[in-house]
């Protein structure tokens, strides 16, 4: 073969080879955007808090199981990995699009809001189509989580539908032009992924949220979930903005320590938000809608000594050493029982749990210390509980109901408490 003739042929080849190669999809690009989508879905679900929900004590990563008490009965946690025969593996991106836009599992039958598709439904599908691709690569779990203890007419799931047409407005967040955007950001955070009504916004004998109560707060998992409105002379309506970014981001501030299920939120999910998204909540938080202090709703301050039950003794021997003689605690530490919001709630609860059974604070990168409240469940009977929690309650500045031996009798129960 002459040189000429090799010479074409390689030209050939190499020509074919340059056409092959223009042919092949650009992987470099497809992965770069993979990866992002895939860290932008891990955000979004920290956003949402998904594994304080979807993860039980000792089980595996987002594998459910976890039992959420209900006023009409025990719901568990779904399997959110990607196992094809007990998790959403199975399910498109359509498939989970339904099931957190529309409430509507991939089988057609409908999702108890204790999922909180009421809010979820406010993100959009580029949020909710990145989180489904995060949760694809999170390793599969094989389990089946146990079946739902509910009220025998509320076991058919067809009774959502009911619900819904009820209190179940579905629809895409829409910012509001008068609003800056870090107003904006906090509101869709607030309403959408962080679903902070779920627990914040009193709900009504139906489990439906009260919408003209929006954010004034309830019990909830027998703790006290505070009001973050402006109409209270209490609690978060006496915080900065940058008291709230500090709450969020390591769990305490100035004021108050978190304890209970809000512990766990900013341990799984607030602490890891970026600065600017929790600002944006502050922001949103501390201007309307959220509500603003009516006239006149000023701090009614209880007149000081109150100990109509005889709580002040046990409260200086056994509580004062921590959180002082004037309630005023540690910073940072140890929470001010001075206008705190779940000292002065309507309901006791909150007070009570930790008094009853102890309280713990989180872990975070920017505090690692875990504070600690001991148990005194042990230590008083039904009617000393409730005389040192009315003392806290109608002192250092508080004003709020009393509270009854009943009421310890029926949380202590509740609890399993001896």
């Amino acid at each position: 073969m002459s040189a000429a003739r090799r010479y074409s042929l390689l030209l050939g080849l190499a020509a074919s080879l340059a056409a092959a190669l223009l042919l092949l999809p650009d992987r470099s690009k497809s992965d770069t955007i993979d990866t992002a989508q895939i860290e932008r879905g891990r955000y979004i679900a920290r956003l949402g808090d998904c594994r304080s929900c979807h993860t039980a004590q000792g089980g595996a990563l987002l594998a459910g199981g976890l039992g959420i008490v209900t006023p009409f009965g025990i719901i568990y946690s779904a399997n959110i990995t990607p196992d094809v025969a007990t998790g959403i593996g199975s399910w498109t991106k359509d498939d989970f699009w339904n099931a957190m836009h529309s409430g509507i599992r991939k089988d057609g039958a409908h999702l108890y809001p204790a999922m909180p598709y009421p809010w979820f439904t406010k993100m959009p599908r580029t949020d909710v189509d990145a989180l489904k691709t995060y949760l694809d690569t999170i390793p599969p779990a094989r389990y089946t989580p146990p079946e739902n203890d509910l009220w025998l007419p509320l076991r058919a799931r067809v009774s959502v539908a009911g619900w819904n047409l009820l209190f179940f407005d579905k629809g895409v967040f829409k910012t509001d032009p008068a609003k800056s955007a870090e107003w904006n950001r906090g509101a869709y955070i607030v309403e959408g992924p962080g679903h902070c009504g779920a627990c914040h916004t009193p709900a009504n004998l139906l489990g439906g949220p009260e919408r003209d109560r929006l954010y004034e707060g309830q019990s909830i998992q027998n703790w006290w979930a505070p009001n973050l409105t402006g109409r209270s002379a209490y609690g978060v309506a006496t915080w900065s903005k940058e008291d709230v970014v500090d709450y969020l981001k390591d769990g305490r501030n100035d004021h108050a320590v978190a304890s209970g299920p809000m512990a766990l939120a900013i341990q799984n999910s607030t602490q890891h938000m970026t600065d600017a998204d929790r600002a944006a909540i502050a922001a949103y938080l501390k201007d309307p809608p959220v509500g603003t202090r009516e006239e006149g709703d000023s701090p009614r301050v209880s007149e000081a000594g109150i100990d109509s039950m005889g709580g002040k003794a046990i409260f200086r021997d056994n509580c004062s050493a921590c959180h002082g003689a004037d309630g005023e605690g540690v910073p940072r530490l140890i929470a001010d029982l001075r206008k705190s919001g779940v000292v002065n709630a309507p309901d006791p609860v909150g007070v009570l749990h930790a008094i009853l059974a102890g309280a713990q604070g989180n872990v975070t990168h920017g505090a690692p210390q875990r504070p600690t409240m001991p148990p005194f469940a042990w230590k008083f009977d039904d009617r000393q509980i409730a005389a040192v929690a009315a003392y806290v309650r109608q002192n250092f500045g508080n004003h709020a109901p009393s509270v009854s031996d009943s009421e310890v009798a029926d949380l202590r129960e509740t609890l399993g408490l001896e």
